[in-house]
């Protein structure tokens, strides 16, 4: 870029803080940004690949992909390839129902018992708890099983969920408090799918992604892997410059409504052309005026942080608060081998997605790629050297996660076994009539476990006739096993909830 006078530097300045930036800008951005992004993804080395998209109130900025999406394949990621967004799904989900709320269909701030056909949920809770409030974190209510059956297991019909609202109950924490879960979204569809028929994904489809022009986005990752279209793997980085695949992939089983949406850097910039211009997408008025930017309300209060972002509400699936001193209408996600990072600043018209295929060891790439956009368009003095001070903090967290992971690795192979028969003995299906069936297989001289689509190989724990397990990655669960008068297992229990043998 040529050089320019100072006046002209603070002008260009100017204009790129409210969000317009130029032609030149552009273009001087893109080059920035393909070399940082390159050079972050050569540095950290955990994440396979990459794609980013940044936009502006007059569109797309730039967007590119790095890496592969798949280390099993090599495909290289682009911009047409789509990574799982996890929970900046929620967004989505909530912006459905707010369009429904708009044509009358609904009233988010009514009590459920107003509107949703009877069901489990106890009367007190349907008489007082509203699609806002689940919608927002503040209902004070949680329903554990069909979160777990819808994200992780799989193990669900429409009549199990339906069966299971039976399960929604008070947390500890009071009604008006922000406790961010999934269950709110979850209960919130199994509810709207009953009342009108239409399941979530459609909703979606239909009321965001269709209007919007968002193609390659979904929820059915099913039917995207048998397309020629390429679809990022969750993967781990582990192993130092050996990026793995994660053993829990997404399915079709697992994709719900707090969770359960892939997209491309090139939808997920029409995604925020049109939160920036409030449902306005290439100067075409696609979502009715008013109702993008009612999502970004805040409904509810919380103090929080989370990196380098302040985290002051939450609105209808999106995290409200700042990043420095701008204001940050956020939602980031992550499961398994998935990072995602979605953003925008009103008040600069300038947003950003970011999404990475690994989550482990350094998902925080996403948030350092983002903020790289954010930085360069304020004009931020010596970036590239203070985003490699960023990079080396980046750096130094992924060692020492891959450190505290080998170590723990290491200690659980030297645990004794803790049971007392013979690893056929366990063997066989334990149910529970909230979370399912929990299936114990011998795997040559260990254990496995599968629940649904989950399934791996058990350690030992210390405590008497124990197990651990990591049915999802790193996120390690204990199980253990109740032998009757005979000495026989009869049961086990897992997620603080008791599983009876069949």
């Amino acid at each position: 870029m040529k050089s320019r006078s100072m006046g002209a530097l603070l002008a260009a300045a100017l204009v790129c803080a409210a969000g317009e930036a130029s032609a030149q800008d552009r273009a001087a951005f893109g080059r920035a940004m393909d070399a940082f992004a390159s050079r972050a993804m050569q540095r950290v080395e955990a994440a396979p690949g990459l794609a980013v998209a940044v936009v502006d109130q007059d569109g797309l900025v730039h967007a590119a992909g790095f890496g592969v999406a798949d280390v099993a394949t090599g495909a290289a990621v682009t911009t047409d390839t789509r990574f799982y967004i996890a929970s900046a799904t929620k967004s989505f989900t909530a912006l459905s129902l707010a369009a429904m709320a708009r044509r009358g269909e609904v009233d988010l701030d009514a009590p459920l018992a107003d509107w949703a056909p009877p069901s489990g949920v106890p009367a007190d809770i349907a008489a007082r708890i509203t699609l806002t409030d689940l919608l927002s974190h503040r209902s004070g209510v949680d329903n554990d099983p069909i979160a777990f059956r819808v994200a992780y297991s799989g193990d669900w019909t429409p009549e199990v969920l339906w069966r299971l609202t039976a399960e929604t109950g008070p947390r500890d924490t009071p009604y008006g408090q922000f406790v961010y879960a999934n269950s709110g979204y979850n209960l919130a569809t199994v509810l709207s799918e009953r009342r009108w028929g239409r399941d979530w994904r459609d909703m979606v489809e239909e009321e965001v992604l269709t209007p919007l022009g968002m193609s390659a986005t979904t929820a059915r990752i099913d039917a995207a892997r048998a397309t020629a279209a390429v679809v990022a793997a969750g993967h781990f980085g582990r192993i130092p410059g050996q990026p793995e695949r994660s053993p829990l992939q997404k399915t079709d089983a697992t994709m719900q409504s707090a969770g359960g949406l892939i997209s491309t850097a090139n939808d997920m910039a029409i995604w925020l052309e049109a939160q920036i211009n409030d449902g306005r997408v290439a100067g075409r008025q696609v979502l009715p005026a008013g109702l993008v930017a009612s999502t970004h309300v805040s409904q509810v209060a919380q103090d929080a942080t989370f990196g380098p972002y302040v985290r002051t509400g939450y609105g209808l699936g999106w995290q409200v608060g700042r990043y420095g001193e701008d204001l940050l209408i956020h939602h980031f996600g992550n499961f398994s081998g998935s990072r995602a990072h979605v953003s925008f600043m009103p008040e600069r018209r300038l947003g950003v997605a970011v999404m990475v295929n690994e989550d482990a060891f350094s998902g925080d790439l996403a948030d350092v790629v983002a903020n790289y956009a954010y930085d360069w368009f304020a004009g931020l003095p010596d970036i590239e050297a203070v985003y490699d001070a960023r990079l080396d903090a980046l750096i130094a967290e992924r060692d020492r996660r891959r450190t505290g992971i080998a170590g723990t690795v290491e200690a659980r192979a030297k645990r004794a076994r803790t049971l007392s028969l013979p690893n056929a003995a366990y063997v066989g299906d334990y149910v529970n009539p909230a979370y399912g069936r929990l299936t114990i297989r011998e795997a040559g001289d260990r254990l496995s476990v599968a629940m649904g689509v989950q399934q791996a190989l058990a350690d030992y724990l210390a405590e008497p006739e124990g197990l651990r397990v990591e049915l999802t990655p790193f996120r390690g669960e204990g199980i253990v096993f109740k032998l009757d008068a005979d000495g026989r297992p009869a049961s086990l229990v897992y997620q603080d909830a008791v599983f009876v043998r069949n």
